[in-house]
């Protein structure tokens, strides 16, 4: 049922939540660090974890998938209220946080994609297919 993928996103979002504020309370802030990309990084492991094993059915993962796209105009509208000037005025220290935060979302796609079977769809999948002799006319 669609209900039940739901119900997996509210549950990564309230962990991610209470995350990021558990976060920013170690970091010396009194603000949530993170808990919407907690929440989606949680929900990414939940479903490469339930898929493979049958414990997340096709109904499930249309709602999984429908409120995850749901997310992006969310994450949109949280970074429109940031001040980045004021960030970039505050020091190296905003700009060495940018840095890193990239460089470890591009190593976590990364090992995602390594774990992440192949796809039938996929054109750059090697097969056996494409390790026969070329036809000769």
């Amino acid at each position: 049922m669609i209900i039940y993928g739901t119900a997996l996103l509210a549950a990564c979002h309230l962990l991610g939540i209470f995350l990021g504020d558990l976060l920013g309370t170690l970091v010396g802030v009194k603000t949530n660090v993170g808990g919407v990309g907690i929440a989606m990084m949680l929900l990414i492991f939940a479903r490469m974890y339930m898929e493979p094993r049958g414990l997340l059915p096709k109904l499930s993962e249309a709602g999984v998938t429908f409120w995850a796209a749901m997310y992006i105009p969310v994450v949109v509208a949280m970074a429109a209220q940031q001040n980045v000037v004021a960030a970039l005025r505050g020091g190296h220290v905003a700009i060495l946080a940018a840095i890193v935060a990239v460089v470890t979302c591009a190593c976590i796609i990364a090992a995602i994609n390594r774990f992440e079977p192949k796809s039938d769809l996929d054109p750059f999948a090697a097969s056996d297919d494409t390790q026969t002799k070329p036809q000769v006319s």
